[in-house]
C-alpha cells in the first residue's frame, strides 16, 4: 500500500502529540503521587525527630517546684521566698492517691567534675531511683542509683554522654573509675546516654547524678528538695489533679492556694497533647494536598483519554464493523488509562523513596539513625489500590464515549 507524504506527516504529528499529551498527563499524576509519599514520609520523620527530644519522658508526668510568693497571705507579704522539704513528699503520697510515683530532686548548676587532667562543668542532681520512672536512663555502661546507694549514703554517681566523653575521650568502660567533683571524690557506677532533650533542672548529657541522701549532706542542704515529680495513675489526668497538689504545699507552708507562681505545676501532658494536635493538623493537610493533587492528575488522563478517543474515531469504527463488542473497546480504552496511571503512579512513588532514603541518610549520626523518612508498607499499598481505582474511574468517560461509537458513523468521520 502506498502512503504519499502529506498522509505520512499527518499520521507522525498525531503520534507525537498523543505522546507529548500522555507525557504530561503523566507527569501529573506521577508529581500527585510524589507528593503525596513525600509528604507522608516526610511528616512521619519529622515527627519521629521531634519525639526524639522527648524520648524517655513520662507523658503523664509534673513537675512542683517553689519560687516566691506573688500574694499575700496569713500575715506574710508578697515575695516571700520558701522552699519544699522532703515531708512534703510523704504529704502527697499520702493525701494524693490519684498519684502513681512521686519522686523528689536538688540539683545545683556550674559543678565542676574532674578526672586526670580532663575537666566538665554540669549540673549535679540528687535524685532516687524511683526518678527513672520519670526520665527513663539509656544506660551506655554500668547501672543506675538503687536503693542501696540512697540507704549507704554512697559516693558513688551516674555521668551522662557528654560528661562521659568530656573525661574519657578514648572511650572504654568508666566504671569503677574515681572523679572528683568539687572537692569530693565519687566512684562512677554508669554512663547514661539520654538524650533527649525534655530534661529537668539541665540535660541528661551534661548531668552527674548522685543519691538524695549525699546530695543533702554534701552540700549542706538539710531537708530541702527542689523539684517534686509526680506520675498519675492509668486514667488520672493531672491538670484535674493540679490545684489539689497547690493545696497541699500552701497548707503545709502557709502559702496562698491560687497563687499559682508561688507553686508552679508543670504538667507535660500538656506539651505532649500540643505535640499530638500538630501532627494530626499536618497529617490532615497532607492528605488533602496530595489526594487533591492525585484526583487533578486523574482528570488529566480522563481529558487525553477523550482526545485520543476523539482521534481514533475511525479506528474504533473499523474495528466495531469487523466484530469488536463494545466490551472488548471498553477494556481496551480503560486499560491504557491504568497502565498510563499506574506507570506514572509507580514511579512516583520510587522517585519518593528514593528522596526520602537520601533524607534518612542524610540524618545519620555516629552510625545511627536520627529518623526515619519512609512510608509504612501498607501506606504504599494503599496509594497502588488509589491509583488503581483513580485509573479505571479516569478511563471510564472516554470507554462510554468510545462504546457509543457506531462503526458507520465512525467510518464516515474522515
Amino acid at each position: 500500500m502506498k502512503i504519499d507524504i502529506d498522509t505520512y506527516r499527518e499520521i507522525l504529528d498525531t503520534l507525537t502529540r498523543n505522546k507529548t499529551r500522555s507525557f504530561l498527563t503523566g507527569f501529573g499524576v506521577f508529581w500527585g503521587v510524589f507528593m503525596l509519599v513525600a509528604l507522608i514520609g516526610g511528616g512521619a520523620g519529622l515527627k519521629e525527630l521531634l519525639t526524639k527530644n522527648f524520648e524517655g519522658f513520662a507523658t503523664n508526668s509534673s513537675i512542683v517546684f517553689a519560687q516566691n510568693t506573688t500574694k499575700p497571705w496569713d500575715g506574710f507579704r508578697k515575695g516571700r521566698q520558701w522552699h519544699m522539704v522532703y515531708k512534703d513528699v510523704d504529704r502527697f503520697k499520702s493525701q494524693i492517691p490519684e498519684l502513681e510515683v512521686v519522686t523528689p530532686m536538688t540539683s545545683i548548676w556550674g559543678r565542676k567534675v574532674v578526672f586526670g587532667d580532663k575537666v566538665f562543668t554540669g549540673s549535679v542532681k540528687g535524685m532516687l531511683p524511683e526518678y527513672a520512672k520519670i526520665e527513663a536512663p539509656k544506660m551506655y555502661y554500668g547501672r543506675y542509683i538503687n536503693n542501696m546507694d540512697i540507704a549507704q549514703a554512697r559516693k558513688v554517681c551516674v555521668i551522662g554522654k557528654k560528661v562521659y566523653k568530656t573525661l574519657f575521650p578514648g572511650g572504654g568502660d568508666p566504671t569503677g573509675q574515681l572523679v572528683r567533683l568539687d572537692s569530693m571524690y565519687f566512684k562512677v557506677i554508669g554512663v547514661d546516654y539520654n538524650a533527649g532533650n525534655m530534661n529537668v533542672n539541665g540535660s541528661a548529657e551534661e548531668s552527674i547524678s548522685i543519691p538524695l541522701s549525699i546530695m543533702q549532706k554534701a552540700y549542706n542542704l538539710g531537708d530541702e528538695i527542689h523539684l517534686i515529680c509526680v506520675t498519675g495513675k492509668p486514667g488520672v489526668t493531672l491538670s484535674e489533679v493540679s490545684q489539689h497538689m497547690r493545696e497541699v504545699i500552701a497548707r503545709a507552708h502557709r502559702v496562698d492556694p491560687t497563687d499559682e507562681k508561688a507553686i508552679t505545676v508543670f504538667n507535660t501532658e500538656v506539651l505532649f497533647g500540643m505535640l499530638d494536635s500538630l501532627f494530626k493538623g499536618v497529617n490532615f493537610l497532607v492528605w488533602l494536598v496530595g489526594i487533591g493533587t492525585l484526583f487533578a492528575g486523574a482528570i488529566g488522563v480522563s481529558n487525553i483519554m477523550m482526545v485520543t478517543v476523539r482521534e481514533r474515531t475511525t479506528e474504533i469504527g473499523i474495528r466495531r464493523a469487523i466484530g469488536a463488542t463494545p466490551r472488548m473497546i471498553l477494556s481496551q480504552i480503560v486499560s491504557e488509562s491504568i497502565i498510563l496511571t499506574a506507570v506514572a503512579g509507580m514511579s512516583g512513588i520510587l522517585f519518593a523513596v528514593i528522596i526520602l532514603q537520601m533524607l534518612e541518610v542524610g540524618n545519620t549520626t555516629d552510625g545511627i539513625v536520627s529518623a526515619h523518612f519512609q512510608v509504612g508498607f501498607w501506606t504504599a499499598l494503599g496509594s497502588v489500590a488509589l491509583l488503581s481505582v483513580l485509573g479505571v474511574l479516569a478511563g471510564l468517560a472516554p470507554s462510554l464515549r468510545a462504546m457509543s461509537i457506531k462503526p458507520v458513523d465512525a467510518m464516515r468521520d474522515e
